[in-house]
């Protein structure tokens, strides 16, 4: 790679343009307006996530009082939003507030390296063939915790034989025309029972095709409380008074689903049961052998129109759901373990993502290569050992912005004490041992594929990675910034204070 122009240093990196990283800019701009900052962003246009995805129906799988930012609220009557809708929400609020012209486009980060002498990160940037660097005495990876690059597709037999496309819904093909052709969409997460029925309308027939069912919520699209709250407040306090509704509404059925999992799968269950021509075949079909929790729940949303709703294209006979093993994949078609051949001209594998670690990126301490998934979270966004850096991990059972958004205003939070107390540094370290265990408490194939090269959590707080909004909401904005934390001045050398500094000179 060749060099493009000097080095640039900026008080504050952050590494990504999506939901988390315009967020992060909002807060950093308006909490420390003195601070320098920019946004690195891999892509060529604002978004991350919903700009990546390009899938027919993609849409958000929480409401959007929560997944929508606390300082921007949310004004369309879809409460589960379309991506196109989520992507435009965005990048308005990345205009409305300048955080746009931080932006640089096409960067992608590949390595960092921490120098102790100079306090600063140096930070290494492709930008095509070339290479630009920067500096900066903060590193905010706001980058999510999936590759953009590869997704997860089994070894499922057969699969090079077939005849049609066979496409992963992370890499969706903008030519690509199911109308009138028999399509199997393979897979039960939150992806297939999304594909399914914007599928529906065009194709002869889409089938989903599980191994095993997926807990599903059946939601309405549209929230009447919060609709009627708008029409008496004022849009901000609508917008407060939505949000908390529905972070205690959300918090209150995960509670319910760790403590009383047997309870809680017959209310979902009976919630299934409800959309089914045949309620019987919620024992077949829609009954995990997992308790609710254990993974994500798959939401789908009702009485938003024909392309939101699963039960509807299921109803209707333009889509089905098939609950076995594949054999092997055909030229034409899917042979299942019962002999059952599933004929398809399109095969569509949503199998999951590949975790990774801080973006992919390459980081190193004073000339030590950190390996992420030997380090612990701190208050669920620093790392253990690591100066200067946080990275944003958001919520598994609730919304992302809830977490991400807690993220920034603790990063804003430690700056500020770090400004008080005169140091260029701040490291967490753990008082006494920390007894390491996986970052996701999820069974999920695509969290425990990743394990162990994800950073790990402990057991006590603040190195505990908490799915709990309200005790994350006390800790990281009331809880001691000192705890754990080591600190260091501008004037200290090997950890002892040379005697100018110790004098005030």
């Amino acid at each position: 790679m060749g060099n493009v122009g000097p080095v640039e240093h900026v008080d504050v990196l952050i590494v990504g343009a999506g939901l988390s990283g315009i967020g992060a800019g909002y807060r950093l701009q308006t909490e420390h307006p003195g601070r320098s900052y920019a946004i690195l962003e891999a892509r060529d246009a604002i978004g991350g996530t919903w700009d990546l995805f390009r899938y027919p129906g993609i849409r958000s799988d929480s409401d959007m009082f929560t997944l929508g930012y606390p300082f921007r609220p949310w004004t369309e009557a879809k409460a589960i939003a379309d991506g196109g809708s989520i992507l435009g929400y965005v990048r308005d609020t990345a205009a409305e507030f300048g955080i746009e012209r931080h932006i640089r486009f096409g960067r992608r980060v590949v390595a960092a390296a921490w120098s102790s002498t100079d306090a600063r990160w140096q930070v290494e940037v492709a930008v095509g063939e070339e290479t630009e660097r920067y500096t900066c005495s903060f590193l905010y990876l706001c980058s999510g915790y999936y590759s953009y690059e590869r997704a997860h597709t089994p070894d499922i037999p057969g699969l090079a034989d077939f005849a049609g496309p066979v496409v992963h819904p992370q890499f969706w093909p903008e030519d690509l025309d199911v109308t009138g052709r028999r399509v199997v969409v393979v897979g039960s997460g939150a992806t297939a029972v999304t594909l399914v029925p914007a599928l529906a309308p065009q194709a002869a027939h889409v089938t989903m095709l599980q191994r095993s069912p997926s807990w599903i919520t059946v939601l309405p699209g549209t929230d009447a409380v919060a609709d009627a709250l708008r029409r008496h407040l004022p849009r901000a306090a609508a917008h407060r008074v939505a949000r908390w509704k529905n972070i205690l509404t959300t918090q209150g059925f995960y509670q319910l689903c760790r403590r009383r999992p047997r309870l809680a799968a017959k209310l979902l269950r009976a919630g299934v049961a409800r959309q089914l021509a045949d309620p019987a075949t919620v024992d077949v079909d829609f009954a995990p052998r997992y308790d609710p929790w254990d993974q994500r729940l798959c939401v789908v949303p009702v009485g938003v129109g024909p392309d939101a709703d699963l039960f509807r294209a299921v109803r209707s006979g333009k889509a089905s759901v098939v609950t076995e093993r594949i054999t092997r994949v055909t030229a034409t078609g899917v042979r299942l373990e019962s002999g059952r051949v599933l004929d398809a001209d399109v095969l569509v594998t949503a199998t999951g993502l590949e975790l990774v670690a801080c973006g992919g990126i390459a980081l190193s301490v004073d000339g030590n290569a950190i390996d992420p998934g030997e380090t612990v979270v701190y208050r669920g966004c620093l790392l253990s050992g690591v100066p200067n850096l946080a990275m944003c991990v958001g919520y598994t059972n609730a919304s992302w912005t809830l977490r991400a958004d807690l993220a920034s205003r603790y990063v804003c939070r430690l700056l500020a004490h770090m400004d008080s107390r005169g140091a260029t540094s701040a490291v967490p370290r753990p008082a006494g041992p920390v007894t390491a265990r996986p970052l996701l408490d999820l069974s999920s194939g695509y969290v425990q594929r990743a394990a162990a090269r994800m950073p790990k959590q402990g057991g006590r707080a603040p190195w505990l990675l908490r799915q709990n909004y309200l005790l994350d909401l006390l800790g990281m904005r009331f809880g001691d910034p000192a705890r754990d934390m080591e600190f260091r001045l501008p004037r200290e050398i090997d950890g002892l204070r040379v005697r100018e500094a110790a004098a005030g000179t």
